[in-house]
């Protein structure tokens, strides 16, 4: 089938296919999987403007509400954390978009920032798989080990979900809002971090989404578990709602730009048709993702995380000096 908007040749099943399969993966450490459909897209299928970053941003927009709706319903959304988020990367994604059109229709020399800053996140995040560090993380252990002892009872249980069963500590709660600092509860702990730090991040995050396509989602969970300390099991939804309404944002951005002369130097409209594919894909990968999110240990996530984000860091270098 050939897609007139971005010249692509496909058959139809492939790109959700292909949608369901990463985004099942990572839905479940709160990274909506557009990282991984790019370099696909753009390698794979040839789609080589910058219309490729919006036609990514659409995927985001159709995928992501399946994984988000478990999250709500779960009461695992850390919602302070998730307003901070998209507060922050809104205006990020409006100048990436910009940067994108203007100074980088050409992704080659982005992609070596890109995978510096991804690899040293996919290193520290498989640092942390390891036994020394997990030892140091008694706080984030603690709560891992309640979530599997809930799991395992219910598996002894005859509910088909357990998400009906889940004990009042298992929600977020949020304890003090402030602009200098956040806090919340979880599973019996109390999380904190200052409200500046993380608007900031997302910023930078909005940026590189906005450029590339991503979200930022697949940066800002990494920096969220890593640097603030803050369990994946909260994290994770907080990630995907932020992707979520960027994305909007990003792709209502690009085709108001398609409609100015930056639009002449190339491609800028999303291909909506392909993008909705890939969404149709994600959609049940990140349902299926944010499901069995309870069932994976906090060491596993991370290191699939870590393993997927490294690999990529790696394939935009080796790609700069090819």
């Amino acid at each position: 089938m050939h897609f007139p908007v971005s010249g692509v040749d496909v058959l139809p099943p492939i790109p959700p296919l292909v949608a369901l399969a990463v985004s099942s993966i990572t839905a479940s450490a709160g990274v909506s999987g557009a990282f991984l459909l790019l370099p696909f897209q753009v390698s794979v299928l040839g789609f080589t403007s910058p219309a490729v970053s919006p036609t990514n941003l659409i995927y985001n927009i159709v995928a992501i509400p399946g994984g988000l709706y478990r999250y709500i319903k779960e009461g695992r959304m850390a919602w302070p954390l998730t307003w901070v988020v998209i507060l922050g990367t809104l205006p990020g994604v409006f100048v990436g978009a910009l940067i994108r059109i203007r100074y980088l229709p050409d992704p080659r020399a982005f992609k070596l920032f890109m995978g510096s800053v991804l690899l040293y996140l996919g290193v520290r995040l498989l640092y942390e798989t390891t036994g020394r560090y997990i030892k140091s993380k008694a706080q984030s252990k603690a709560i891992e080990e309640k979530f599997r002892e809930r799991v395992n009872q219910a598996r002894g249980t005859a509910k088909a979900q357990i998400t009906a069963g889940l004990p009042v500590d298992a929600v977020v709660k949020t304890k003090h809002i402030s602009l200098l600092r956040i806090e919340y509860t979880f599973w019996g702990e109390t999380f904190s971090f200052s409200t500046l730090s993380v608007f900031f991040l997302a910023l930078v995050v909005g940026l590189i989404g906005g450029i590339y396509g991503i979200g930022g989602g697949a940066i800002i969970a990494p920096f969220c578990v890593s640097f603030l300390g803050l369990p994946v099991y909260t994290v994770a939804g907080a990630a995907l709602a932020g992707t979520f309404l960027t994305s909007i944002a990003g792709v209502t951005f690009f085709h108001i730009l398609d409609f100015m002369p930056l639009s002449s130097q190339a491609s800028i409209a999303p291909d909506w048709a392909l993008g909705a594919l890939f969404g149709v894909g994600g959609l049940l990968g990140t349902y299926f993702g944010a499901r069995i999110q309870k069932f994976l240990p906090d060491r596993l996530i991370r290191s699939i995380l870590g393993t997927l984000i490294t690999f990529l860091a790696i394939q935009y270098i080796v790609q700069f000096f090819m």
